[in-house]
């Protein structure tokens, strides 16, 4: 393993960022976080071959399982959070893993990310196996809890994404699918929750985002998997009925409530379909919307 962690280093250029002047911090700080969307960029081929790896694990009935301490864990769980209401993705299917748990996500546990009794337990009571797939991050790539996520989820079969920021180490040596941002140091010596949480967030949405459309939750740059939860999820179902239909607000809203809020039946539904044959369409198309319209064309 590295004994050089970039992300601690502190850099001789910001020595004195505390007499400068505040636009002159700003700017720093602000073409920090363009350094960190480059080092996305640069692991671009990483985060495909990971995507390609999740897919093929999670086709049919594997779970996401997001793990991380501290600022790594909060960005994390957050991603895996969004992706029932954004995607449908089923709950049932995600795991959401952070050191201290719940009350780490508004506050800092202390020893949280030392005590790694917590993810055996964790995975032992979820049964964690062959079919899952366990996303992985720490901007140290260190971080005992984290690391011992990683080896956990291997040891049972799981498929490992790892996500850290100092390359050789633990998180991304013994991952299966290491991701790498190469973000360096930090403005403020140490503190991750700038330009390395910026990555990780960029690679966090970019990773699920990319798996989201790959198992057809997105058509023609909609989210058409998305669950009408709220008022304002269930105008934006309408909103992409009409762009995909034409239908007006009031035939939308019917036909949402004739496919019982599935908003692919519904868009089907639209097109003439009754709710059973629009289900056995998508079941035939491998729930692609755009496929199953084609039979339209």
């Amino acid at each position: 393993m590295s004994s050089r962690m970039e992300t601690e280093r502190a850099n001789p250029r910001f020595t004195d960022i505390d007499l400068w002047d505040p636009a002159d911090i700003l700017d720093c700080m602000i073409e920090a976080q363009f350094a960190a969307v480059g080092a996305v960029r640069t692991a671009r081929p990483a985060i495909e071959e990971a995507v390609r790896a999740m897919e093929e694990r999670l086709a049919h009935r594997g779970r996401l399982i997001y793990a991380g301490a501290g600022t790594s864990g909060r960005l994390a769980v957050q991603d895996g959070a969004e992706l029932a209401p954004t995607f449908g993705w089923p709950e049932e299917r995600l795991l959401l893993l952070i050191a201290g748990g719940h009350e780490a996500l508004s506050r800092s546990i202390e020893g949280a990310e030392d005590d790694v009794t917590q993810v055996t337990q964790f995975m032992d009571r979820e049964g964690v196996g062959s079919d899952d797939v366990a996303i992985v991050v720490a901007a140290s790539g260190t971080t005992p809890f984290a690391v011992e996520a990683l080896r956990e989820g291997r040891r049972r079969g799981a498929l490992t994404v790892g996500i850290a920021n100092n390359q050789d180490t633990p998180v991304l040596t013994e991952s299966h699918c290491p991701i790498w941002l190469d973000t360096g140091s930090e403005v403020i010596a140490g503190s991750t929750r700038m330009k390395a949480g910026t990555a990780q967030k960029i690679t966090l949405n970019a990773l699920s985002s990319l798996l989201m459309i790959r198992f057809s939750k997105v058509s023609s740059g909609l989210m058409v998997d998305v669950r009408a939860t709220n008022e304002k999820l269930l105008k934006r179902s309408g909103r992409i009925l009409h762009r995909l239909t034409g239908c007006s607000d009031s035939d939308a809203r019917q036909a949402l409530e004739l496919a019982g809020g599935n908003l692919k039946v519904a868009a089907l539904v639209l097109k003439g379909c009754e709710r059973s044959e629009a289900e056995r369409l998508l079941t035939e198309s491998a729930q692609s919307l755009r496929k199953a319209f084609s039979h339209f064309v």
